[in-house]
């Protein structure tokens, strides 16, 4: 007889319920600050995501200044400005497209590594794959943490980039809002797709 899925997961069911089953995207927050000793205990986690050679194109840009928070919400949606303004803590996830630099003492093991990125496009393709992965741990960790997140995709992408990336050698990849959840956080959740309409077997 096969076990309940729950018997195979060597994770207790209270952390299995913080990090997904209770977990929400949060869209209000308390005024509670999230402090750099709460982000730097959430990379300590979020770091060690999957990627490809171990690349780590993620990058973060915590919007803590009323001048900075001001110019990022004025690149969003509108539907999002409101919560990006309110938030303890917005942050920028970027991908930074010069990963490859770094491949040397990452990924020591392959000495040729750098090399294999020459071509910019085919570079910043993989910088922003990998960095997705590296958000979806990211966004994990701040759920360890205690915390809420409430990731976002609906901004004004080129004027993000060239706001806060003049380098032009980073791409935004979601704006995430962070911070304890208010009260009325959570919207009612929205139906998940059943086992059988997401796996088959070849």
């Amino acid at each position: 007889m096969t076990a309940p899925a729950i018997d195979r997961l060597h994770l207790s069911p209270d952390a299995a319920d913080l990090l997904f089953r209770e977990a929400r995207t949060a869209n209000a927050f308390t005024d509670e600050p999230v402090t750099d000793d709460h982000v730097r205990a959430i990379y300590d986690l979020a770091k060690y995501a999957p990627t490809a050679m171990n690349q780590q194109p993620l990058r973060l840009v915590l919007v803590r200044s009323e001048e900075a928070r001001a110019r990022l919400v004025g690149h969003m949606a509108p539907g999002n400005r409101d919560k990006t303004a309110a938030a303890p803590l917005v942050a920028i996830v970027a991908a930074d497209t010069r990963f490859h630099d770094e491949l040397p003492r990452v990924f020591p093991h392959a000495p040729g590594a750098r090399e294999l990125f020459a071509d910019p496009h085919a570079r910043e393709n993989s910088a922003r794959f990998n960095a997705a992965i590296q958000l979806g741990f990211l966004i994990l960790a701040i759920r360890a943490a205690g915390l809420a997140a409430g990731p976002m995709g609906g901004y004004d992408a080129a004027g993000i980039n060239a706001d806060f990336f003049p380098d032009g050698e980073h791409r935004v990849v979601a704006v995430v809002n962070i911070g304890r959840p208010a009260a009325d956080a959570w919207r009612d959740r929205l139906p998940r797709l059943a086992y059988d309409e997401v796996v088959t077997t070849v």
